[in-house]
């Protein structure tokens, strides 16, 4: 794409092109859902109902994001690579996240919590690397910062429910061992 490009809401968008704006706007939109339905789930009581629902409009969502991200680096190859790796990260996440839940792995809350939790690190951290710099709060910020901040602020949430989460102590037995 070698178009000049338009803002939307003081975001830059790198093409003009209907096709890469339709595109946007559906991966916009999903990750929109990625982030409200992760959240849901993950502070929703761990039973049937709401955890369930929101976890299933996470991952499908989360499909929508991965494909149309694919799409938009394949449109700008090469100077979307990076997204591309961090797409593939948080979706293969949470694949595993999804599958360790629906097969009952052994020891499957510790590996849908970790692998769901990476996977909304990563989503947010694509998104802050991708848009940090136009961003009210975070222009401010240096650029490593994009790349780091979801992980120092997610991991201790993460490393939390490993160690004390009620569904990992009643399913696994106990939490974490850190001896």
């Amino acid at each position: 794409m070698t178009d000049q490009g338009v803002r939307v809401f003081g975001i830059p968008i790198p093409s003009s092109s209907p096709v890469f704006l339709g595109v946007v706007a559906v991966h916009v939109v999903a990750g929109l859902s990625c982030v409200i339905a992760g959240a849901v789930a993950m502070l929703s009581p761990k039973r049937a109902g709401r955890h369930p629902s929101a976890g299933t409009v996470y991952y499908w969502s989360l499909v929508v994001v991965f494909v149309s991200m694919t799409v938009l680096t394949l449109l700008r190859w090469p100077h979307d690579t990076h997204l591309l790796i961090l797409g593939i990260l948080s979706f293969s996440a949470g694949l595993i996240g999804r599958a360790a839940r629906r097969h009952r792995w052994a020891g499957w809350p510790r590996i849908h919590i970790s692998a769901m939790g990476t996977s909304y690190i990563i989503l947010l951290t694509a998104f802050y690397v991708d848009n940090g710099s136009n961003l009210p709060v975070w222009r401010h910020l240096p650029g490593w910062m994009y790349w780091l901040a979801p992980g120092l602020l997610g991991l201790p949430l993460l490393l939390w429910a490993l160690v004390r989460h009620p569904v990992v102590r009643r399913i696994d037995g106990g939490g974490l061992d850190v001896a």
